[in-house]
């Protein structure tokens, strides 16, 4: 893999999707930007929300793709053909169902695993799935009839305290993600456990 030079996180655009589950990997954009003092602004020509920040001497581009989730690849590969980035050099941060809400994984390559926004892009990319993942955990509701509502329902107050502190969980681990020094923090945020319903009582 390459450094990274451009964050992409998916989600559906508009206030009533803002705080949905299906929404995780925007949310983490959004805080990044944030944590660098940058508000993501609209860009037609990449039909997202953008910003660009300095992190490991390296600047890195941050996308939160406005066309939906399915269609989430056709603002990447407008943002790769505009800055000339392949898709080794992205980092793709998208939920997760298979993980526990406050659990997170890192991830360079695979498959869509089912997801719309990871299919899409892998088809804009002509099947190239090189490109890597930061997947976050949002959990499973049991049933595979509530999956769809459970998507795209809200976060509740635990959820969204835990999703956060996964996302401050990261800050530290960026300029190694970045650089493309892995290892380190696939140590050290993969052992990170979210509390069982019993101890959060």
């Amino acid at each position: 893999m390459s450094a990274i030079r451009l964050i992409v996180g998916l989600g559906n655009p508009g206030p009533e999707y803002a705080l949905t589950r299906h929404n995780a990997g925007a949310l983490w954009v959004a805080y990044l930007a944030q944590n660098h003092g940058l508000t993501l602004r609209p860009d037609k020509k990449l039909s997202a929300l953008y910003g660009r920040i300095q992190t490991a001497d390296i600047d890195v581009h941050l996308l939160f793709p406005q066309t939906f989730m399915n269609r989430s690849g056709t603002s990447v590969q407008a943002a790769c053909q505009f800055y000339k980035i392949q898709p080794e050099e992205i980092l793709v941060a998208h939920d997760e169902l298979d993980l526990p809400c406050g659990s997170l994984r890192l991830k360079k390559g695979g498959g869509h695993g089912g997801h719309n926004g990871l299919r899409d892009i892998i088809s804009k990319f002509g099947g190239n799935k090189e490109f890597a993942r930061l997947r976050l955990g949002i959990g499973h509701p049991g049933h595979k009839e509530r999956v769809h509502g459970h998507v795209l329902g809200k976060l509740n107050n635990e959820e969204a305290d835990l999703l956060e502190d996964t996302f401050r969980a990261l800050r530290p681990e960026l300029v190694d993600l970045i650089r493309d020094n892995w290892s380190g923090p696939m140590n050290r945020l993969h052992q990170i456990k979210p509390p069982s319903p019993q101890s959060s009582k």
